[in-house]
């Protein structure tokens, strides 16, 4: 039996790209839980946002997180409401207008 591909959702690849630009933390949640870990090292660290840290939870696990203004959120989400954060606004390509020609007809 052939398995379906998983359909990609459009506004979440488009979060992606953005997040790609963002600065990215790789750190490692030792005894800590991943989001406990994630703030402690916020914390220490006195990263502004935003930000991306990736906490590595065992060998094969890792927890995206996204540092912003309001908060730590899970990176998926972030990915998926991109347009919710000020922060990204500024990251996001302009959209590109169109110069029409304006002449004088007589």
């Amino acid at each position: 039996m052939a398995r379906r591909r998983k359909r990609k959702s459009r506004r979440r690849q488009e979060g992606r790209r953005i997040l790609e630009h963002v600065p990215q933390y790789s750190i490692e949640s030792g005894e800590d839980k991943p989001v406990t870990a994630a703030r402690k090292f916020i914390q220490a660290e006195n990263i502004s946002p935003p930000a991306l840290l990736l906490v590595k939870r065992n060998e094969h696990t890792t927890d995206r997180y996204f540092w912003a203004e309001k908060g730590l959120f899970g990176a998926q989400y972030v990915e998926e409401n991109h347009f919710l954060f000020p922060s990204l606004r500024v990251l996001e390509s302009p959209p590109e207008k169109e110069t029409v020609a304006a002449g004088r007809s007589r």
